[in-house]
């Protein structure tokens, strides 16, 4: 199977996913961050991959799909791995760990912009005027939060650029998911890119968490099966899926309302604060992502 398909549209059972993605990745955002208040985040991420490749799994046998990739396309399942999971697992939840839940979910979402700029890159696509606006309307928002954070505490400017990373790395790796051109099913890429991270995930957390390890206690046990069966299980496949099918700018702004909900869930499960900052970088990446979907309506 190609990783584009000819339509570049959603039925209504794709809606009816995506409205399950956005509302389960939105609240995994204060899920996540109480899962790493006082467990090492690595091996947070690591132990809720095994889950999550367990579970993927059981989804491909129940579907009967092979989890078998022809040789010849190792690399570029490889290739694909490095931005889509591995830098966005790493960098995501090493930010999440220091900044609030909500800003770390709207940092995170300015993913479109840097997918855009791959897009030019990659793609050798001129920019426009309006691309220009969206680019410096997330800017705006990103600039925001950075000012708020570094006047609060020393370890969240590094929070923010660990988002920032991992944003660019998730943009990246939905161009180059969408160019690829690979004869397997999506959930068997799924597993395939979550394993690489997994090994990946497990060598930083044995290099760098090793001292920190412990039995994790009933909650942050609940955030893992969270994260493993509804994140890994099924989230990711269904993203998978509509990076496959739409254009890179389009599938991310298919999910533009994940950061909303991550920021409003996190401060009614973490009374994490809300400040006009928030309210203000939201609007702006919403209006970005708006911006840059005016040329592909108009």
């Amino acid at each position: 199977m190609n990783t584009s398909t000819s339509s570049s549209t959603l039925d209504s059972r794709d809606l009816a996913l995506l409205a399950a993605l956005t509302f389960f990745w939105g609240i995994n955002w204060p899920i996540m961050k109480y899962g790493v208040l006082e467990f090492p985040p690595l091996t947070f991420r690591f132990i809720s991959m095994v889950g999550g490749l367990f579970c993927l799994g059981l989804v491909a046998h129940w579907q009967g799909a092979s989890l078998k990739v022809p040789r010849q396309y190792a690399g570029d399942v490889f290739r694909l791995a490095l931005p889509n999971m591995v830098v966005w697992h790493i960098f995501a939840i090493s930010g999440v760990a220091l900044l609030t839940s909500g800003r770390a979910g709207i940092l995170g979402y300015t993913m479109p912009v840097f997918a855009l700029l791959a897009s030019w890159w990659l793609e050798r696509r001129r920019p426009g005027g309006l691309q220009f606006l969206g680019v410096g309307l997330a800017l705006t928002a990103t600039l925001l939060l950075i000012s708020s954070e570094f006047s609060k505490m020393a370890g969240a400017p590094l929070g923010v650029i660990f988002m920032l990373l991992a944003a660019a790395g998730w943009g990246l790796g939905t161009v180059m998911l969408r160019q690829a051109v690979l004869p397997v099913a999506t959930i068997t890429l799924t597993f395939w890119m979550l394993l690489i991270a997994t090994i990946v995930m497990g060598v930083g957390a044995v290099a760098l968490e090793q001292a920190q390890w412990r039995w994790p206690h009933t909650g942050e046990w609940w955030s893992i099966a969270f994260n493993s069966a509804v994140v890994f299980g099924f989230c990711h496949t269904i993203w998978f899926m509509l990076a496959r099918k739409l254009s890179p700018v389009a599938s991310a702004l298919s999910v533009m309302l994940i950061p909303v909900i991550g920021v409003f869930s996190g401060a009614w499960a973490l009374n994490e604060a809300l400040y006009w900052q928030d309210f203000a970088a939201i609007a702006l990446v919403c209006a970005s992502m708006a911006v840059l979907l005016i040329k592909k309506s108009a």
